[in-house]
């Protein structure tokens, strides 16, 4: 689907929801790990998003919030689900759309990257562990889901989809990308079932669709629903640019508002510049090559993320068809980078550069000091861009350790409240 760019960056883009993006440029996912008491957002969250919607995006993306409990990308992460209250979520709904800005949450079930430490489970659609060489034993061992526990997934996302809309939040994007949950069951290196969930494409993408698909059903028609798709897993035998194709034409028809397009996991850190096969080396829109290449023929809007940090990047996006410009990173360095743009100015610098050659540990430590930046902005402090990567990444671990002691007494306590109350959740374990 072609964008008209006649108006560029700041034209506005009308969805099939009916929904008005006012602008091309959205605040795209970073995971945060900002969770306050009981794993919800409180007044850190509340000022990060409430200055991101001060800096002129038309859109801005939560950071994965979790639709269950037992399943966190890592111990700071939110969790929405029948339980939560939703208080703390409308506050934050409010911060971000306080400007004008739209507010999606982005939803999400880790799978088997969980870290090895965190209590819960570790599920996967097969039992096949991440391997990221030496750093490997970081990462829990998975077991199969069965049935049961992939049919309560589905509802779990329905039930975080619709809480959401009742927080005030205008959409969800649904997390099929970087090797999460969903992504894993299209990877043919990870799913290797032989039911309904895997073997041919059409059944390894059957959870996202039957995910989207509930939602779809369960929302209003005027919020939207977006799903957020590798381009590519950057592994050879993995997921890649046909299958992405192919999933995006059969989302076509299940009301989807927009694709967003990335790649890579944590095999693979596509995202960050650092896929493992050598691939898409260049350090600004990453995957804009295969992106132009979905958007000839998507009947779906299409949102490219990774490496833009330039108002030229951005304007060469929107000209391959592409009809949104998705940042992250630029705007944990400069948050007002829209309005910058708007006046003619560019990014206020960039952060350090992480050079190791390890790059599972570069990777981590890039999210790390991107994270140093949220949590001076939480705290209504500018970023500090030349802090170096080691102190970002030892700053990380302390806060990181600190959240895994509360995540775990409160799942404690929650799991000690369930017990008493059996049938509350037969397959959570």
């Amino acid at each position: 689907m072609a964008s008209d760019t006649s108006d560029g960056l700041f034209s506005p883009v009308q969805l099939r929801s009916g929904q008005v993006l006012r602008n091309r440029i959205a605040k795209a996912a970073m995971e945060e790990g900002m969770a306050g008491r009981a794993q919800q957002p409180d007044e850190r969250l509340i000022a990060l998003y409430r200055r991101w919607g001060a800096g002129g995006a038309g859109l801005l993306i939560t950071g994965n919030v979790m639709v269950h409990a037992e399943a966190l990308t890592g111990p700071g992460g939110i969790v929405l689900d029948a339980d939560s209250p939703l208080e703390p979520f409308r506050a934050w709904a409010q911060a971000g759309k306080a400007a004008g800005a739209a507010m999606w949450m982005q939803i999400s079930h880790p799978g088997r990257q969980v870290q090895a430490n965190m209590p819960g489970v570790v599920w996967g659609p097969s039992d096949i562990a991440v391997d990221v060489g030496r750093h490997s034993k970081r990462f829990g061992k998975p077991v199969a889901m069965t049935t049961p526990q992939i049919e309560a997934t589905i509802e779990r996302f329905a039930t975080t989809a619709r809480r959401a809309e009742e927080a005030g939040f205008d959409g969800v994007e649904v997390h099929a990308a970087h090797g999460y949950l969903l992504s894993q069951f299209l990877s043919p290196l990870v799913n290797d079932r032989t039911d309904e969930w895997g073997g041919p494409l059409e059944n390894r993408a059957r959870l996202l669709l039957e995910i989207v698909r509930t939602i779809r059903a369960a929302v209003s028609p005027s919020f939207a629903v977006a799903v957020k798709l590798n381009s590519a897993d950057f592994q050879r035998g993995g997921f890649d640019a046909d299958d992405a194709h192919r999933v995006i034409a059969m989302l076509a028809s299940l009301g989807v508002d927009l694709v967003e397009v990335s790649g890579g996991s944590y095999e693979s850190p596509a995202m960050s510049g650092r896929p493992a096969d050598g691939r898409t080396a260049a350090r600004e829109a990453y995957f804009l090559e295969l992106a132009a290449e979905l958007a000839k023929t998507s009947a779906i809007p299409l949102m490219l993320t990774g490496g833009i940090t330039r108002s030229e990047t951005a304007h060469q996006v929107l000209a391959n068809n592409v009809a949104v410009i998705g940042m992250a990173t630029a705007l944990a360095v400069t948050p007002d980078l829209p309005n910058r743009w708007r006046e003619g100015l560019g990014a206020a610098g960039t952060l350090t550069p992480v050079t190791w050659s390890d790059k599972s540990l570069a990777s981590a430590t890039e999210m790390a000091q991107v994270r140093f930046q949220m949590r001076r902005m939480a705290a209504r402090r500018n970023p500090a861009l030349g802090v170096s990567p080691a102190r970002a990444l030892i700053a990380d671990q302390i806060v990181q350790r600190r959240a895994l002691r509360r995540y775990t007494r409160w799942l404690t306590s929650r799991q000690r409240d369930r017990a008493r109350v059996p049938a509350a959740n037969p397959v959570s374990a």
